[in-house]
């Protein structure tokens, strides 16, 4: 198959893309446009990058050499300003046209800034980019009074990141329990106990009102709080916000998102979308965008086989992973669309597993130093299989043998 492509965005999402294209046969022009650098892995800006002990290099989705050796145009810290489908055309920031039979926006997000008075200081971080990890690092000393707003796997493990650095961390989200909406009330409970456990001060409350005071740090008034804390620094990791003006420039379909359908493809037949901005329409129902790493990665690959006119990767359960306090946890599926839950070991061994059944069959699971029961646990909800309780709670059986019925 021969034509031009052009990805706008080199996250996880866009290179998967280029890969999956060239994988697949792809033989025509094939260019990655991206804003920023050379194209890394985003999930270790929070935790290795964040603390040192990796560098861009370390990070990056593919070595250099991988992109001449598949014939992909990298421009590097470019913008795209415009598409012009009908003419088959991307314009770029430095004026220059690409040919573009097929446009892939790729193009990610950026971080959530709440409208707190006070949060333009520059005492208040965002983490997204490299740049913005390269910054934080920098007030990441010990002793410094670390304020993180927002619980959820960013703030979670930035805030495990800082403590480990020797900082004073003070962790706020007005959510009883963070992320119990994907891992249920009782392992999220025991999750966000981590934060405690290691020395995190953890508040259920929100943020009022930031004021910076120089040299002397910068405070802020928290929700039902009188006198504010002081601190040098503070992190919003609230979510983020997605990328879609390019889109409705294009006059594409959005929503809370770049619209497409289960292959990518937006209101626009010559432009797809993939990754965190991408928002599907299944059967004439939006769906929540998806804002984990192998979703991305998996769009990369259906965006690629509706180009080629190929089969798409049949759908899998959602899966996703976070680390902190040097413990890794990976979950699949929904654990509170379960209507009961078997445990695996105990939530006081070194690594459990819960899973999550309804009908007798898996729905979801997730497991803490343990890769093993999630992998075993996918397959379960992928085929669907009927499954005994008792055995699935048993650690003397092996989780394979369930596979088999």
């Amino acid at each position: 198959m021969t034509g031009s492509v052009v990805i706008v965005g080199g996250g996880i999402a866009g290179v998967s893309t280029a890969a999956a294209l060239r994988a697949g046969g792809f033989d025509g022009g094939l260019t990655l446009v991206d804003d920023g650098g050379f194209p890394y892995d985003r999930p270790p800006l929070s935790k290795d990058y964040l603390a040192g002990g990796k560098n861009l290099r370390q990070i990056a989705l593919q070595s250099e050499g991988w992109y001449d050796e598949q014939r992909i145009g990298l421009v590097n810290r470019t913008l795209v300003t415009r598409l012009w489908p009908a003419e088959g055309k991307v314009e770029l920031s430095s004026g220059a046209l690409l040919p573009a039979d097929r446009v892939v926006l790729a193009t990610g997000g950026s971080a959530a800034r709440p409208p707190i008075p006070g949060a333009d200081s520059d005492r208040v971080h965002v983490l997204r980019t490299s740049d913005d990890a390269d910054r934080l690092r920098a007030v990441l000393v010990p002793g410094a009074r670390v304020l993180v707003v927002g619980a959820g796997l960013i703030g979670a493990e930035t805030a495990s990141t800082a403590v480990r650095l020797g900082c004073e961390v003070t962790l706020v989200d007005p959510v009883p329990l963070p992320l119990a909406a994907a891992l249920g009330p009782d392992l999220a409970g025991w999750l966000h106990g981590l934060h405690t456990t290691h020395g995190i001060l953890t508040l259920r409350t929100a943020v009022e009102r930031l004021a910076d005071h120089g040299t002397r740090g910068i405070d802020a008034r928290l929700s039902g709080e009188d006198t504010p804390r002081r601190f040098d620094a503070v992190l919003l990791g609230v979510g983020m916000v997605p990328s879609v003006d390019l889109a409705v420039s294009a006059g594409l379909v959005v929503d809370r998102g770049i619209v497409v359908d289960p292959g990518r493809t937006t209101s626009n037949p010559a432009v797809l979308a993939v990754g965190d901005p991408a928002r599907t329409r299944h059967d004439g129902v939006l769906r929540p965008r998806a804002e984990h790493w192998e979703a991305a990665q998996l769009d990369g690959v259906r965006a690629a086989a509706t180009i080629l006119g190929t089969t798409p990767p049949a759908s899998t359960a959602g899966w996703f992973w976070t680390d902190r306090h040097g413990r890794h946890i990976e979950a699949v599926g929904h654990l509170p669309q379960a209507s009961h839950k078997v445990v695996r070991g105990s939530f006081d061994d070194p690594s459990f597993s819960v899973f999550g059944l309804r009908e007798g069959r898996v729905v979801a699971a997730a497991s803490v130093d343990d890769s093993t029961a999630v992998r075993a646990a996918r397959r379960l909800i992928d085929r669907g299989l009927p499954i005994d309780a008792g055995r699935l709670s048993d650690t003397t059986v092996n989780l394979r043998s369930l596979l088999r019925g």
